[in-house]
């Protein structure tokens, strides 16, 4: 069932809004950003904590996040958005929230690191090389941020969980956490390989998935714990694991988990 109803609304243009207004803050703004990788131009949706335009010194810790049409405003997200600009306000949280938007029919490709032998897919590393590579050099150079790993986060949901993931595990350098809602770790079993092949994962990840979004979802996030509880001690707590009892694959799900997961990751 989360298969069918998750390609419907992958598929779907999903920056179609409805009619309502807009639901954005004034703390978050839009730009655009040429991605050589992607060969197109990118939307990018940027949340500036209040008092940032006051506080000429302070720097920020970052949080890039996909599929930005459902984070910030109701009426670009095609099935409810996350309220990221008004959850922030209200935690007076110090941080930046950089929102790429997805590519409609090219998501998939996006999102995924590896073809799915039914849907395709597989051409997450452009989209990863892009934020990597130009979009958080662009948003170091032209805002106060914190540029280390530890302070810079990728958190998605669904794909964007996995994508979320999948970057953190192989840019330990430039992620130093990571927020993985519903991760659809079922689209390609490499990501179990890449995980058992790679080096010691410092990443702090906080997991997030419900009960009731598939057969597998729970399964698939367990054996993921037990791959990192093999790749490093679990003593460290670097991990951390939120399973909601009746949740499902929907933005209720992420919206209602997103605090936890910011206050979690130390904002």
């Amino acid at each position: 069932m989360i298969r069918g109803f998750f390609f419907f609304i992958l598929l779907s243009l999903a920056n179609i809004g409805n009619a309502q207004e807009s639901t954005a803050s004034k703390n978050v703004s839009t730009f655009t950003i040429e991605s050589p990788q992607l060969k197109t131009t990118k939307k990018i949706w940027l949340y500036l904590p209040e008092g940032y335009s006051a506080s000429v010194k302070k720097r920020y810790s970052v949080i890039y996040m996909h599929d930005a049409q459902n984070l910030f405003d109701a009426k670009t997200s095609f099935v409810g958005e996350w309220n990221v600009d008004e959850k922030l306000d209200s935690l007076k949280a110090p941080v930046i929230v950089v929102g790429i938007e997805h590519g409609n029919e090219k998501r998939m490709d996006e999102l995924t690191p590896y073809k799915n032998e039914k849907y395709g897919g597989g051409k997450a590393d452009d989209y990863v090389d892009f934020i990597v590579n130009t979009l958080k050099p662009y948003i170091d150079k032209n805002y106060r941020t914190k540029t280390k790993a530890k302070n810079t986060t990728i958190m998605g949901s669904s794909l964007g969980g996995l994508v979320s993931y999948y970057a953190a595990v192989k840019y330990p350098q430039v992620f130093g956490n990571a927020g993985v809602f519903s991760p659809s770790f079922w689209f390609s079993n490499e990501i179990y390989t890449f995980t058992e092949k790679s080096p010691k994962i410092k990443t702090r990840f906080y997991f997030l998935c419900g009960d009731k979004e598939s057969d597998e979802m729970v399964k698939d996030l367990e054996k993921m714990e037990r791959l990192l509880d093999k790749n490093r001690c679990y003593c460290l707590h670097l991990s951390k694991t939120k399973i909601v009892k009746g949740g499902e694959h929907n933005e209720k799900l992420w919206r209602d988990g997103f605090v936890k997961a910011v206050l979690w990751l130390g904002y």
